[in-house]
């Protein structure tokens, strides 16, 4: 949200209990001639929140993890001088936007002198989303670069976010309502590279989807009719499910998920419940995971004997899916997900 926009009086209330985290923006939220609107109302609200938290009239569980999105390293550093104690103490970190190798040590290093000055943990969530990733012929080695400065600060870093929509703008296309991002192949050749490179297993970074753009308004009782479908199914064929924005929401997150992306940004408050919802894990999944955990090698035949789950190859997908069952929980089967759907929606 744009870093002009009073919220913290929606946290102190309970509004916000459903937002995990949010993300204040000083960047392409923001006019050049609102910037300094938008650092004073954000310190406002930051020490209007350390006070309340302070006095005990709001518990640190409820309060979302914060973070900031820098306009330029510049603006980084300026805004930093103004942090205290009290105001990073309910700060969680920054996002640092057009992360290129030329200011990628210059963001992390400034972070990393933070969190020594405050003596605290404030995370970097970097966005990639440049001409030199965007482009084939600087992509390799700009990607190279990159991982080599980010491996010396993981413990920093909470996420990798992608930028689809300014990598799309680069080649003058947009994804339509009825399309999904991984059929723009330019772009989805650099999410393919970006995952190569952050992506595997060794390198234990958490890589999330780009930006869905759509959304429209819908009816609680729609979802009744999703709840009798088989999500992954009605996703696949097309077949209607809400409208077109949240389906096409829907079938990008599923394959997000069958990329290896975790979570994804999201711009409207409709897509919280959907993103949310479909990172948890099946029972199906999470016995598999577990059986091939506990099996020393070979090849067995899964839990529900429908699949070969060969144990050394699918080891690290395993663990992978037991990092996200201990984040999102694990649900009896896809038709959970749309009882979440509607739990979700009728909370907010």
């Amino acid at each position: 949200m744009p870093s002009t926009r009073t919220v913290v009086d929606r946290i102190l209330d309970g509004s916000f209990q459903h937002i995990c985290s949010l993300v204040m923006d000083f960047e392409d939220a923001l006019r050049k001639e609102d910037l300094s609107r938008g650092e004073n109302n954000v310190i406002g609200q930051l020490d209007k929140l350390s006070s309340e938290l302070s006095a005990g009239n709001i518990s640190d569980d409820k309060i979302p993890l914060i973070f900031l999105r820098a306009r330029s390293y510049e603006q980084f550093k300026s805004f930093s001088g103004r942090l205290t104690p009290e105001l990073t103490n309910v700060l969680t970190g920054f996002v640092f936007p057009k992360f290129y190798s030329d200011n990628a040590r210059d963001y992390l290093e400034h972070l990393s002198e933070l969190n020594t000055r405050f003596d605290t943990t404030l995370y970097g969530m970097p966005i990639l989303e440049g001409k030199t990733i965007a482009f084939k012929e600087t992509r390799v080695e700009e990607l190279a670069a990159l991982l080599k400065i980010c491996r010396n600060y993981r413990q920093l870093i909470l996420n990798i976010r992608v930028g689809g929509t300014d990598f799309s703008s680069f080649f003058g296309v947009r994804r339509s309502i009825s399309s999904s991002i991984y059929d723009i192949l330019p772009v989805s050749d650099a999410l393919t590279d970006i995952l190569n490179f952050f992506g595997r297993s060794e390198e234990g970074f958490v890589v999330s989807g780009p930006v869905w753009e759509y959304f429209l308004a819908y009816k609680k009782d729609d979802l009744e009719q999703v709840m009798a479908d088989h999500l992954h199914q009605a996703l696949r064929t097309r077949h209607p499910i809400l409208n077109d924005a949240i389906d096409g929401l829907l079938r990008e997150v599923m394959l997000d998920k069958a990329n290896g992306f975790i979570g994804k940004t999201v711009i409207h408050p409709s897509h919280l419940t959907y993103v949310n919802a479909m990172q948890a894990v099946t029972r199906e999944e999470y016995e598999d995971a577990r059986q091939i955990l506990n099996t020393t090698g070979g090849v067995i035949k899964s839990v529900k004997s429908n699949k070969m789950n060969e144990i050394n190859p699918h080891r690290n997908w395993a663990k992978r899916i037991l990092h996200l069952a201990d984040a999102y929980g694990v649900v009896e089967d896809e038709k959970t997900y749309a009882q979440i759907f509607r739990a979700g929606v009728h909370q907010t």
